[in-house]
């Protein structure tokens, strides 16, 4: 075998080396999205998790006084609801936005990942 040979081949091992480095790399990157994304639905599903069970709870509550009052108060329960129809779609936002959720129309549902949203903050207190 002559020298010649020899340095091709170790050249074209050399760069079959790199571009399997370079397909690691690659597949690297693509993993930690992967893993990142994972943790993310996670966590979301943990909070919505944790919502349904308190929202279970608030209408197990809910049942349990509408057995219990007579039918003149809710009544005037139902009259009181309908006169403040925006107070609980708002709570609901903040409790959203507090659990660590968009509320604003660019990322509305995602889970927010880098502190405070402007965006959210100015809904906020443009309903309030």
């Amino acid at each position: 075998m002559n020298k010649q040979n020899i340095f091709q081949q170790v050249a074209s091992m050399e760069e079959k080396t790199g571009s399997l480095y370079q397909e690691i790399g690659q597949l690297k990157g693509a993993l930690v999205e992967l893993l990142e994304e994972n943790k993310n639905l996670l966590i979301e599903n943990q909070h919505l998790r944790e919502r349904l069970q308190q929202r279970e709870r608030e209408i197990e509550k809910q049942e349990k006084r509408q057995r219990e009052e007579p039918r003149s108060k809710k009544d005037k329960k139902e009259k009181e609801k309908k006169k403040q129809p925006v107070g609980e779609g708002y709570d609901n936002l903040a409790r959203l936005y507090q659990e660590g959720f968009h509320i604003c129309n660019l990322h509305y549902g995602s889970l927010r990942t880098e502190g405070d949203c402007l965006f959210c903050l100015s809904f906020l207190n443009k309903q309030g």
